[in-house]
């Protein structure tokens, strides 16, 4: 949206950028920008540099951040304010309104990307070169960058000790609500927006529906029991509105304190990988262990497209796959199954695997996503060790030993037409060994 067509105030004013924080309620950075004392324009911008390449087609991670949006702008009309959307360049955006208006401040939430680091950060020179401030807060994690570290500040690259001294720093600082939907008041009055369109922006809306963002307390209560049968819905399927914040994760971690340790070291996993993507930016595309990058990795496209489309004759793992193609959802249990075979049976190289999870699943998270591969693969920080190579074939026995998650996705099991396994489990496990060590040996 050309920032020239809208009828932009003229009194100062604070800006208060969403991002991956797309609530009202329990927003640290927004909550600071209406206590600023200035009113509050709130702002989206649809960034060119993430969409461009996605554009073409339907992705729906777009179409639910549109949606989202859209419940946004309703709830600030009832302020009467809105939320003005726009698409293009950050930075230019931000330069434009910073040129147009008497912005005082650059109010957001932290994002620690690789990308979103070096995009806030030009922003925030350009700013500075202005006399506006721009100013980041703590929401997208509980504890983030270096708040959770070793005595000798460095930060830890294991997690049994981070989880430790997480559950140390949460008892001597309990989680913080922010109340910002409280002072909504102090939003600024606006005339209603338009809203850009999925088509203007190159993507093509379907009808779909997102997972809902209720966590039942029952379901919380039994996680410990269930959270690893991909035949029943024993997980909160909260990890879409974790990714896109339209769930406080301070709201999650007090709900696992009070009803599941186990969901709330989920969340605490999810901390931990955030910490590392933001002090080791490297690790989003080599081994966190640099000698994992010497692995001789097969370059078998027949055994690769059977993996992408669930037909490698290894009922999990297909089922798996073809859940994901047709969902954008994976059970995490399945998750690691399929990751482990891509990466151990196959030898496929672990960042493949990555950039197809990338581009299907609906919760992908950078630093979940390869904090995840490269455990499956050994290669990252606190990995499986490399000897551990799952049987697909036990992990069915005893995860779906009534085959009812199996024969929700491949129709055609036990048939005909399901196909033979394309590699042999004795085989894969013996290739798999031999050549980690020639590669550890180096």
């Amino acid at each position: 949206m050309n920032t020239e067509k809208m009828n932009l105030p003229t009194e100062p004013l604070a800006l208060f950028w969403f991002r991956r924080d797309l609530r009202l309620e329990d927003n640290h950075a927004l909550y600071r920008a209406l206590a600023s004392g200035h009113k509050v324009m709130a702002i989206f911008i649809f960034d060119q540099n993430i969409l461009r390449p996605l554009s073409g087609g339907h992705d729906p991670r777009v179409q639910f951040i549109h949606q989202e949006l859209s419940s946004l702008k309703n709830e600030l009309r009832t302020s009467g304010s809105d939320l003005s959307v726009f698409y293009g360049d950050p930075l230019e955006v931000i330069s434009a309104l910073g040129e147009q208006m008497d912005v005082q401040a650059l109010y957001a939430n932290r994002d620690y990307e690789p990308y979103a680091q070096k995009r806030d950060e030009s922003i925030y020179r350009h700013l500075e070169k202005n006399g506006i401030p721009f100013k980041g807060y703590k929401d997208h994690v509980v504890f983030d960058r270096s708040e959770v570290v070793k005595k000798d500040g460095s930060p830890y690259t294991v997690f049994s000790p981070y989880m430790r001294k997480w559950k140390e720093h949460l008892k001597e600082h309990p989680i913080s609500h922010w109340p910002s939907s409280e002072h909504l008041h102090q939003l600024l009055p606006m005339e209603p927006q338009p809203m850009i369109s999925l088509e203007e922006m190159e993507f093509v809306p379907q009808a779909r529906k997102f997972p809902e963002r209720i966590t039942q307390q029952k379901l919380l209560k039994d996680y410990h029991n269930t959270r690893d049968i991909p035949s029943v819905q024993g997980t909160s399927r909260l990890s879409l509105h974790l990714r896109f914040g339209t769930i406080s994760i301070r709201h999650c971690a007090l709900l696992g304190e009070k009803h599941n340790e186990k969901w709330l070291n989920e969340l605490i996993w999810r901390d931990f990988y955030q910490m590392i993507l933001y002090h080791f930016p490297r690790s989003v595309d080599q081994a966190f262990k640099p000698a994992y990058d010497a692995i001789e990795w097969e370059e078998n496209e027949t055994h690769f497209n059977a993996w992408c489309e669930g037909r490698t004759g290894y009922p999990l793992v297909d089922a798996g796959m073809r859940e994901l193609n047709a969902t954008g959802f994976m059970h995490n249990r399945v998750r690691m199954v399929t990751a482990s075979f891509l990466t151990k049976h196959l030898l496929i190289d672990w960042k493949r695997g990555e950039r197809y999870f990338a581009a299907k699943l609906l919760d992908f998270e950078l630093a979940s996503n390869v904090g995840g591969w490269q455990w499956a693969s050994s290669s990252g920080c606190d990995a499986a060790p490399y000897f551990r190579v799952f049987n697909p074939h036990l992990q069915l026995q005893k995860f779906d030993p009534e085959l009812k998650y199996v024969k929700t996705w491949i129709p055609e099991w036990g048939t005909e037409q399901y196909p033979e396994p394309i590699v042999g489990h004795k085989m894969a496990r013996e290739r798999v060994l031999s050549r980690y060590q020639k590669a550890l040996k180096k």
